[in-house]
């Protein structure tokens, strides 16, 4: 009984930190300009640099398809977090992650090993409809990483 509560929470627990831990750069993209990431409660890291993270609210199943082009009934969770990334801030390769806009926000989407990332801009919080983001100038680009 107590080996089956402990299953439980260490399980419920996952489902709820998904996308925090190290992470390697997957994608061409974040090959090309994050390297690997980590993230964890209250930073992210990238090139061993690391940015305050604020947690704001899970995404709805809708916003993760829109977002990450997905089906809407695949499993896994996603997250959207505020963070303040200035645009003069040069990773790899000399590229910046939104041009020389500031990143003000991160949506995640874990889908078993890969963690999807999006990044924008903007003081507004993004609205993730299809609709939306096609005619969006605050979306900066969006990352895959894996475990």
């Amino acid at each position: 009984m107590i080996a089956a509560a402990l299953v439980c929470l260490l399980g419920c627990g996952t489902l709820f930190a998904q996308d925090k831990g190290y992470w390697r750069a997957a994608s061409a993209n974040a090959n090309q300009t994050t390297g690997d990431i980590v993230i964890s409660d209250s930073k992210l890291t990238i090139d061993f640099l690391g940015y305050s993270l604020a947690p704001i609210r899970k995404l709805t199943q809708i916003e993760v398809g829109a977002a990450f082009d997905v089906d809407v009934n695949a499993a896994g969770g996603g997250d959207m977090y505020r963070l303040a990334i200035p645009g003069d801030k040069r990773f790899l390769h000399k590229n910046t992650l939104c041009g020389s806009e500031e990143t003000q926000w991160m949506v995640t989407y874990v889908d078993g090993s890969t963690l999807h990332v999006a990044f924008f801009s903007g003081a507004s919080m993004p609205v993730l409809t299809a609709e939306a983001l096609s005619n969006s100038s605050d979306v900066c680009g969006i990352f895959s990483y894996g475990r």
